[in-house]
């Protein structure tokens, strides 16, 4: 189990410590080009979630945010054994929306600084970057039980 804590820690630090370090070094809308034609940093702050929708709801995140939190703790301790991908998966959940939970609970707002520029997105932040991959994991781990599930069904004897 400790694994999976520290998984989700160390995802937690480094989006603590990206923020910090755009927070401190960056004013609000500089940019600074990172990959050109493809990525930026932009230092901005969301007082939303993604795509900046809910604004100003900060009580609101914070309540479904530890809810989630604690709703992952829960499930993490019951399947951390015999489902080491999906653990996986809730942990860098975990730790991002972790991230994005203290920036709420502390500052009121969230700090984005990572920009798409070949395509029209929203500027998003490295704990969106670790929720998202978790959410891939699961919809993958979802896929792989369902399959199997199917594929043991068919071939019971009738």
């Amino acid at each position: 189990m400790l694994r999976y804590y520290v998984v989700a820690i160390i995802a937690f630090a480094v989006d603590q410590l990206i923020k910090w370090s755009v927070a401190t070094y960056m004013d609000i809308g500089q940019k600074i080009p990172l990959i050109p034609g493809i990525m930026q940093l932009t230092s901005i702050r969301n007082r939303g979630a993604a795509f900046g929708i809910l604004q100003n709801q900060r009580m609101f995140f914070i309540l479904v945010t530890a809810i989630v939190l604690i709703g992952i703790i829960i499930y993490l301790r019951k399947i951390y054994r015999g489902q080491k991908f999906l653990a996986y998966a809730l942990v860098l959940i975990f730790g991002g929306a972790l991230g994005n939970f203290v920036d709420r609970a502390l500052h009121g707002e969230v700090v984005d600084m990572l920009e798409l520029t070949f395509i029209n997105y929203p500027v998003f932040n490295i704990a969106d970057v670790f929720i998202t991959t978790g959410v891939i994991m699961v919809m993958i781990d979802t896929l792989r039980v369902s399959r199997a599930d199917k594929s043991s069904s068919q071939s019971l004897p009738e």
